[in-house]
């Protein structure tokens, strides 16, 4: 287990300095993310030590949600003053997602 998250983490290091160094807009752990799919479609999948503590960290994943709650708990008069234009932001980045994709995968359907 320490291994395949040593190596999780290695990949992670890696986007890192990928995106910094190269002065990329996409965030190093995505980087990591991305070089990291792309050797585990190269060997064929995951292996085993890798797979079971991907697992386990999925298992645990609602953990990672409390570091975020507290902070909404810490910053509530700052959403209750700034609430409606972030509650306008996020529902109008993600209508114009939707339409977008939607718009997208029609054209693409059509062009089939």
């Amino acid at each position: 287990m320490i291994d395949a998250l040593l190596g999780i983490l290695l990949f992670q290091l890696i986007g890192e300095v990928l995106s910094r160094g190269l002065n990329l807009p996409v965030p190093g752990p995505v980087v990591g993310m991305l070089l990291l799919f792309a050797v585990l479609r190269w060997r064929g999948g995951p292996p085993e030590a890798l797979s079971n503590t991907a697992h386990g960290i999925l298992s645990h994943l609602p953990l990672l949600f409390v570091p975020a709650g507290v902070g909404v708990m810490v910053h509530l008069p700052l959403l209750a003053r700034e609430g409606a234009p972030l509650l306008a932001a996020i529902v109008g980045s993600t209508s114009i997602t939707l339409l977008i994709t939607g718009l997208t995968v029609h054209w693409l359907r059509r062009r089939k």
